[in-house]
Order: C-alpha cells, then sequence, then structure tokens
C-alpha cells in the first residue's frame, strides 16, 4: 500500500520517538512540507500522576520551540480548572500569530484520550481539514504506544522515585541485577507512632502520615535526593555521590534541616486544631549500597542493601537515648564543613566497629 510520506513516517517510525514534544514538532513540519498552512499546534495526554492530570505540549512553526503545560489532578499543588490547550495562556505564549479557527481531533478513545490541536495562519479549507484528520487517525497508534510509555514511566517514578525508575526501565527484570554506588543516606521516622496509631481514627493517623511525608520527601527531593522507601511511619532516602562526595553529604545536611523547619511549622499548626506534635529522629551516612533488584523469582523490590544502610538505621535508633533530633555519622561528619557538634563514639546494635557520631545544632 503506497501512503504519502507523512502517514508512512507515521506508521512506520513514529512510535520510536523519543518523547511527545518531538513527535509533536515533527509531524507539525512534516505537515507544513505537505502544504498544510500550520501556525501551531497542540499535543494533550492524560497522565496517571499523583498531582498531574494531563500533559500539553505548544508548538510554533515559526521558531520550532515546544513547550509544556501541566494540568493539575484535583488536590494537588495547583488547581487548574478544565480548558482548552489554546486557553488565555497558550495564547500568550502564541501571541502574533494570525491565527485561524482551532482544528481539534481526539485521536484516542473517550474524553481523556490524546489529542491534537491545529492552528493555521487562515481558516482550513475542507480539503485541509480532512487532512488533518487523516493524519490524527494514523497518529493514533504512535500515540498510544507514548501514553503507554508515559503511563508506565509515570507510575514507576510514583511509586519508586525517578532515578530508580529508570534504572528499572533500562535493566532485566530478574534478580541480580544491581549496582554498587557510593551515597549519602538519610533514614528518619516518627517517634511514639504506635501511641499515635492506637489512640487515633485511621483516617487521623494516614493525615499525619501524608503530614510527615510531605515535609520529610519534599525536603529530600527540593535538593536533589530521592525517596527511596517509605517503610511504616519511616522514610530511607539517598543522594547518590556524582563526583566528590561533599555535595551530596551537603545535600542531605540542608534536606534533613528543611524537613525540620517544615516539621516545626507542622507541629504549631497541629497544637492550633488541639493535635500532638509529630517528634522524630534522622540520621545521616555517608558509605556504599548495592542498589538493585532483590527478591523472588517472579516477585522483585528495588531497593539499597548493605552494611551502609544498616548503619544508618541502626543510628537513627540513637536519637531518643541522646536527646537529639538529627545524627551525623563520622564518615558523613568527615566530607562536610558544616559546622556539628561531636558526641564521642557509641556502639551501635548489630555493627561491629564502633561509630563516631554527631548532632546537627538545633538552628
Amino acid at each position: 500500500m503506497q501512503l504519502p510520506a507523512t502517514l508512512a513516517w507515521l506508521v512506520d517510525a513514529a512510535s520510536d520517538t523519543p518523547g511527545a514534544d518531538r513527535l509533536l514538532a515533527e509531524l507539525g513540519a512534516r505537515l507544513i512540507e505537505d502544504g498544510l498552512p500550520l501556525a501551531a499546534g497542540a499535543l494533550t495526554l492524560a497522565v496517571p500522576h499523583p498531582l498531574i492530570a494531563r500533559r500539553t505540549w505548544l508548538w510554533r512553526a515559526e521558531s520550532g520551540e515546544v513547550i509544556e503545560a501541566l494540568g493539575f489532578a484535583p488536590g494537588g499543588l495547583a488547581a487548574m480548572p478544565e480548558a482548552s490547550p489554546f486557553d488565555d495562556s497558550g495564547r500568550r505564549w502564541l501571541a502574533g500569530i494570525a491565527a485561524g479557527p482551532v482544528h481539534e481531533d481526539i485521536v484516542g478513545p473517550g474524553p481523556d484520550g490524546p489529542s491534537l490541536n491545529w492552528i493555521g495562519r487562515r481558516p482550513f479549507t475542507p480539503g485541509e481539514a480532512n487532512a488533518l484528520r487523516q493524519a490524527a487517525r494514523f497518529a493514533a497508534a504512535p500515540l498510544a504506544a507514548l501514553a503507554a510509555r508515559a503511563t508506565l514511566t509515570a507510575t514507576l517514578e510514583a511509586y519508586l522515585g525517578r532515578r530508580s525508575a529508570a534504572r528499572v526501565l533500562a535493566a532485566p527484570l530478574r534478580r541480580d541485577v544491581g549496582e554498587t554506588i557510593q551515597a549519602a543516606l538519610l533514614y528518619a521516622d516518627l517517634r511514639g507512632f504506635t501511641a499515635l496509631s492506637e489512640s487515633n481514627p485511621p483516617s487521623m493517623v494516614i493525615s499525619a502520615l501524608d503530614a510527615w511525608f510531605d515535609r520529610i520527601a519534599g525536603a529530600v527531593h527540593a535538593f536533589g535526593g530521592e525517596v527511596l522507601k517509605f517503610i511504616g511511619d519511616g522514610v530511607l532516602a539517598i543522594f547518590p555521590v556524582a563526583g566528590a562526595p561533599r555535595g551530596a553529604c551537603d545535600a542531605a545536611l540542608r534536606a534533613v534541616s528543611a524537613a525540620r523547619v517544615g516539621m516545626t511549622h507542622l507541629d504549631a499548626a497541629r497544637q492550633r486544631q488541639g493535635q500532638p506534635p509529630l517528634p522524630f529522629g534522622a540520621a545521616l551516612h555517608l558509605g556504599e549500597m548495592l542498589w538493585g533488584n532483590i527478591g523472588a523469582a517472579d516477585r522483585l523490590d528495588f531497593t539499597a542493601i548493605g552494611p551502609a544502610v544498616n548503619l544508618v538505621s541502626r543510628l537513627e535508633g540513637l536519637c531518643r537515648p541522646l536527646g537529639e533530633t538529627v545524627l551525623v555519622s563520622g564518615a558523613l561528619a568527615a566530607q562536610t564543613e558544616t559546622p556539628l557538634i561531636a558526641l564521642g563514639t557509641h556502639t551501635l546494635r548489630g555493627i561491629a566497629s564502633p561509630c563516631a557520631i554527631f548532632a546537627l545544632p538545633e538552628d
């Protein structure tokens, strides 16, 4: 079957396009080569993400530039009303284009399917509109593949974190697949969580956990780290070393300081509501760990294991006995110039060698 070049590209090669932005730009450029008077275009995909409901890419024919706009899910960081990709914000970016009416094609099943929108330099003729509809029909398959990849990536990132998700996608799904990396590790958990759980309804406990995780995970992500695990009321996060260890160590220290400030504000808000505070302990350590797949033959977990992981969790257990919120191992303290308070050498349960321990000043 002989197809025009643009439709043949949609059938044979468009599914391999690395992202929606490049597919939109390439398709728009090819349609212009076919004689269609395009001035701009947009591609919208629904996204299964805790915060983002949809992603829209806007393309300008004149420059070839593509920008991305996000539509947030209800209850996300920002509420965004349902609107066309060519609403006021989109039109402001596309300012200066003498546009005809918007031509839109829904190329996926249902109202949440991918949609292609085109703006012309003038109103489209019936033949041009038909050509756009035909291109949209042929674009359905590559867009479905693109949406499937985006769904898989977004789901893995939501449950594993961005770096870990990328590793899972790039490696075979089997045991004994991993690598040894050096990282600053942060382990933190709430104090008195068992008592909180037993004395409050589940909805209130979940709300408290979510608020705690927002503060600690938000701080980790803000300073370039990644939450690897939520373990009950605990968090294991990593700051992989790239180059000198000092950068990762300082980032971990800044993250835990930010989390402490965030929890202070949260406790003040809880006090005003007549709720108890959420005290926590956190520990930081620098070491090597195995980062990869473990588990049964047909049920895997992507995680970090090794002596460094054991040490940081044991170190956090000393926060309450020593009366400190944040403890730092000697290995991490040696890599930073952040002022710390020496607490001497202590024996950690299950760790053969005593560990030099430091505290992060409360201010």
